[in-house]
Protein backbone atom coordinates (compact mmCIF):
# COMPACT_ATOMS: atom_id res chain seq x y z
CA UNK A 1 0.00 0.00 0.00
CA UNK A 2 1.30 3.28 -1.13
CA UNK A 3 1.66 6.35 1.54
CA UNK A 4 -1.57 8.26 -0.76
CA UNK A 5 -3.77 5.08 -0.52
CA UNK A 6 -2.54 5.06 3.33
CA UNK A 7 -3.80 8.68 3.59
CA UNK A 8 -7.32 7.79 1.81
CA UNK A 9 -7.77 4.19 4.09
CA UNK A 10 -6.96 6.82 7.51
CA UNK A 11 -9.05 9.60 6.36
CA UNK A 12 -12.17 7.81 5.37
CA UNK A 13 -11.84 5.93 8.26
CA UNK A 14 -11.80 9.00 10.55
CA UNK A 15 -14.69 10.40 8.73
CA UNK A 16 -17.09 7.32 9.29
CA UNK A 17 -15.63 7.42 13.26
CA UNK A 18 -16.47 11.00 13.63
CA UNK A 19 -19.63 10.93 11.79
CA UNK A 20 -20.88 7.61 13.98
CA UNK A 21 -20.03 9.58 17.04
CA UNK A 22 -21.92 12.43 15.82
CA UNK A 23 -25.06 10.58 14.83
CA UNK A 24 -24.85 9.17 18.58
CA UNK A 25 -24.49 12.61 20.01
CA UNK A 26 -27.35 13.82 18.64
CA UNK A 27 -29.71 11.14 19.01
CA UNK A 28 -32.41 11.80 22.06
CA UNK A 29 -33.21 8.87 23.38
CA UNK A 30 -37.19 8.40 24.01
CA UNK A 31 -37.96 8.89 27.76
CA UNK A 32 -37.76 6.40 29.94
CA UNK A 33 -40.12 5.22 32.88
CA UNK A 34 -39.26 5.29 36.96
CA UNK A 35 -41.37 2.40 38.74
CA UNK A 36 -41.96 1.72 41.94
CA UNK A 37 -43.70 -1.82 43.16
CA UNK A 38 -44.32 -2.86 46.73
CA UNK A 39 -42.28 -6.11 46.14
CA UNK A 40 -44.35 -7.95 49.01
CA UNK A 41 -47.27 -7.80 46.91
CA UNK A 42 -48.83 -10.03 44.56
CA UNK A 43 -50.27 -8.40 41.66
CA UNK A 44 -51.87 -11.89 40.60
CA UNK A 45 -54.46 -11.51 43.35
CA UNK A 46 -55.92 -8.14 41.76
CA UNK A 47 -58.52 -8.56 39.21
CA UNK A 48 -61.22 -5.15 38.95
CA UNK A 49 -59.73 -1.79 39.09
CA UNK A 50 -61.72 1.16 39.49
CA UNK A 51 -60.64 5.13 40.14
CA UNK A 52 -59.62 7.23 43.26
CA UNK A 53 -62.64 9.96 43.70
CA UNK A 54 -61.72 13.46 43.05
CA UNK A 55 -58.92 14.39 40.24
CA UNK A 56 -59.65 16.77 37.23
CA UNK A 57 -63.29 15.05 36.32
CA UNK A 58 -64.72 18.24 38.57
CA UNK A 59 -62.93 20.53 36.76
CA UNK A 60 -65.71 22.57 34.49
CA UNK A 61 -62.50 23.72 32.44
CA UNK A 62 -63.48 21.30 28.90
CA UNK A 63 -59.84 21.05 27.93
CA UNK A 64 -58.70 19.73 31.45
CA UNK A 65 -62.23 17.22 31.04
CA UNK A 66 -61.00 16.26 28.29
CA UNK A 67 -57.08 15.28 29.01
CA UNK A 68 -58.54 13.82 31.92
CA UNK A 69 -60.78 11.78 29.66
CA UNK A 70 -57.87 11.08 27.20
CA UNK A 71 -55.59 9.73 30.16
CA UNK A 72 -58.40 7.81 31.65
CA UNK A 73 -59.19 5.56 28.34
CA UNK A 74 -55.51 5.05 27.88
CA UNK A 75 -55.32 4.00 31.37
CA UNK A 76 -58.42 1.74 31.26
CA UNK A 77 -57.19 0.01 27.54
CA UNK A 78 -53.57 -0.26 29.28
CA UNK A 79 -55.01 -1.96 32.30
CA UNK A 80 -57.26 -4.17 30.45
CA UNK A 81 -54.24 -5.86 28.14
CA UNK A 82 -52.41 -6.72 31.23
CA UNK A 83 -55.49 -8.72 32.20
CA UNK A 84 -57.26 -6.60 34.81
CA UNK A 85 -60.98 -5.75 34.38
CA UNK A 86 -63.45 -2.60 35.42
CA UNK A 87 -65.03 -3.36 38.71
CA UNK A 88 -68.84 -3.25 38.63
CA UNK A 89 -70.59 -0.65 39.46
CA UNK A 90 -71.15 0.22 42.67
CA UNK A 91 -68.71 -2.41 43.91
CA UNK A 92 -65.60 -1.93 45.56
CA UNK A 93 -62.38 -2.27 42.90
CA UNK A 94 -59.11 -4.34 43.80
CA UNK A 95 -56.78 -1.25 43.05
CA UNK A 96 -57.77 2.17 42.83
CA UNK A 97 -56.32 4.27 39.94
CA UNK A 98 -55.34 7.66 40.58
CA UNK A 99 -52.69 9.42 38.23
CA UNK A 100 -51.50 13.01 38.14
CA UNK A 101 -49.82 15.98 35.62
CA UNK A 102 -47.73 17.98 35.92
CA UNK A 103 -45.24 20.78 34.01
CA UNK A 104 -42.30 22.88 34.73
CA UNK A 105 -40.44 25.25 32.50
CA UNK A 106 -36.76 23.92 32.33
CA UNK A 107 -34.01 25.38 30.05
CA UNK A 108 -31.42 23.32 27.65
CA UNK A 109 -28.25 24.81 27.28
CA UNK A 110 -26.17 23.51 24.67
CA UNK A 111 -22.41 24.28 24.88
CA UNK A 112 -20.16 25.18 22.30
CA UNK A 113 -20.09 22.33 19.16
CA UNK A 114 -16.98 21.51 17.06
CA UNK A 115 -17.02 19.79 13.97
CA UNK A 116 -13.88 18.16 12.47
CA UNK A 117 -13.87 17.19 8.61
CA UNK A 118 -11.40 15.52 6.60
CA UNK A 119 -11.51 14.04 3.06
CA UNK A 120 -9.67 13.09 0.13
CA UNK A 121 -10.45 13.48 -3.53
CA UNK A 122 -7.91 12.37 -5.76
CA UNK A 123 -4.68 12.25 -4.76
CA UNK A 124 -5.51 15.80 -2.29
CA UNK A 125 -6.59 15.47 1.17
CA UNK A 126 -8.20 18.17 2.71
CA UNK A 127 -9.70 18.74 6.12
CA UNK A 128 -12.14 21.59 7.89
CA UNK A 129 -12.98 22.69 11.22
CA UNK A 130 -16.34 24.11 12.11
CA UNK A 131 -17.29 25.48 15.63
CA UNK A 132 -20.90 26.89 17.00
CA UNK A 133 -21.71 28.93 19.49
CA UNK A 134 -23.63 27.97 22.62
CA UNK A 135 -27.32 28.30 22.85
CA UNK A 136 -29.98 28.23 25.93
CA UNK A 137 -33.63 27.42 25.30
CA UNK A 138 -36.17 27.41 27.22
CA UNK A 139 -39.16 24.49 26.98
CA UNK A 140 -42.15 22.78 29.02
CA UNK A 141 -41.16 19.33 30.72
CA UNK A 142 -44.81 17.07 31.02
CA UNK A 143 -45.23 14.75 33.57
CA UNK A 144 -47.46 11.89 34.05
CA UNK A 145 -47.15 10.21 37.40
CA UNK A 146 -50.19 7.03 37.41
CA UNK A 147 -50.16 5.05 40.99
CA UNK A 148 -52.24 1.82 41.84
CA UNK A 149 -53.76 1.29 45.56
CA UNK A 150 -54.86 -1.66 47.19
CA UNK A 151 -58.02 -0.87 48.14
CA UNK A 152 -58.00 -3.25 50.76
CA UNK A 153 -54.88 -1.91 52.69
CA UNK A 154 -55.30 1.75 51.32
CA UNK A 155 -51.51 1.71 50.15
CA UNK A 156 -49.97 1.95 47.05
CA UNK A 157 -48.67 -0.58 45.63
CA UNK A 158 -47.14 0.82 42.17
CA UNK A 159 -46.19 4.11 40.80
CA UNK A 160 -45.14 4.73 37.19
CA UNK A 161 -43.68 8.15 36.46
CA UNK A 162 -42.56 9.68 32.89
CA UNK A 163 -41.48 12.78 31.60
CA UNK A 164 -41.12 14.56 28.68
CA UNK A 165 -40.69 17.78 26.16
CA UNK A 166 -44.30 18.99 25.73
CA UNK A 167 -44.84 19.83 22.18
CA UNK A 168 -47.42 20.66 20.03
CA UNK A 169 -49.10 17.71 19.39
CA UNK A 170 -48.65 16.15 23.31
CA UNK A 171 -52.13 16.87 24.46
CA UNK A 172 -53.42 14.92 21.11
CA UNK A 173 -55.04 11.21 21.73
CA UNK A 174 -52.16 9.33 20.32
CA UNK A 175 -49.45 11.10 22.14
CA UNK A 176 -51.41 10.42 25.60
CA UNK A 177 -51.23 7.09 24.35
CA UNK A 178 -47.99 7.08 23.93
CA UNK A 179 -47.27 8.52 27.66
CA UNK A 180 -49.31 6.37 28.94
CA UNK A 181 -48.02 3.03 27.76
CA UNK A 182 -44.79 4.49 28.35
CA UNK A 183 -45.38 4.95 32.06
CA UNK A 184 -47.05 1.85 32.84
CA UNK A 185 -44.76 -0.65 30.78
CA UNK A 186 -43.57 -2.24 33.91
CA UNK A 187 -46.60 -2.52 35.13
CA UNK A 188 -47.62 -6.24 36.15
CA UNK A 189 -49.31 -8.58 33.78
CA UNK A 190 -51.94 -10.39 35.95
Amino acid sequence: MNASSLRQTVGVGLVALLAAVFVAGCASPPPKPETMRDPSVNFTNFKTFGWTDGGATASTDAPVRLLDSNIRNAITGVMQRKGYVPAPAGTTPDLRIAFETMSADKIENNPVRIGIGVGSWGGNMGGSVNMGSPSIRNYKEGTLVVHAIDAARNTEVWQGRVSGKVTKGSLEAAAINQAVATAMADFPVR
